[in-house]
């Protein structure tokens, strides 16, 4: 084992480093903390393993194909909103656009009734790229979770879209947690 290596994994490395700087969570907290952080490994995981098998061949990073599903689904969108919905920042955006563009596959153009805001879409080539991609991408997507009885799928897919269904609410005001 090299040094530094961590005996019981990221997460118990997490609470051991917790615990000496006296950071220990409070009771009810630690399976929360738990789930998140292996939630943010299980996605890293699944992303890696999409990015190695179907979009590293073609020269496409995971944000990029994240970009061109955003701009295929809405067949013309405003820059910001893709931004938005990609859950980038509208300045990675700009160099993912900027990528896309020089490889011939999305276009810009500026809006018709507002002269300030660009407006994306597909070009041929976008879509062909994209008709090749998206297949590819559900095998490896259902390669990830094939692990997994459906309705252990069905349970999982739920309970993420009850998160963030969650979350967003308590982004349009809903009520904050307590501390109590």
């Amino acid at each position: 084992m090299s040094a530094g290596a961590d005996e019981g994994g990221p997460f118990d490395a997490f609470l051991r480093r917790e615990a000496t700087a006296g950071l220990a969570l409070p009771p009810g907290r630690l399976s929360a903390t738990e789930a998140v952080l292996h939630l943010h490994r299980a996605a890293n995981a699944v992303r890696q393993h999409v990015e190695q098998e179907v979009l590293r061949p073609r020269q496409l990073t995971w944000t990029g194909f994240v970009v061109l599903r955003t701009v295929w689904a809405a067949r013309r969108i405003e820059t910001r909103h893709v931004a938005e919905q990609a859950g980038i920042s509208k300045a990675t955006l700009t160099g993912v656009v900027d990528t896309l563009s020089g490889r011939g596959l999305v276009k810009r153009t500026i809006h018709p009734d507002d002269g300030r805001l660009v407006v994306l879409q597909l070009t041929r080539g976008g879509h062909r790229l994209l008709r090749e991609l998206l297949p590819e991408s559900q095998h490896a997507e259902a390669y990830a979770l094939s692990f997994l009885e459906p309705a252990e799928l069905s349970r999982i897919t739920a309970a993420l879209r009850g998160l963030v269904d969650h979350l967003e609410r308590r982004g349009r005001g809903g009520p904050a947690l307590s501390d109590g």
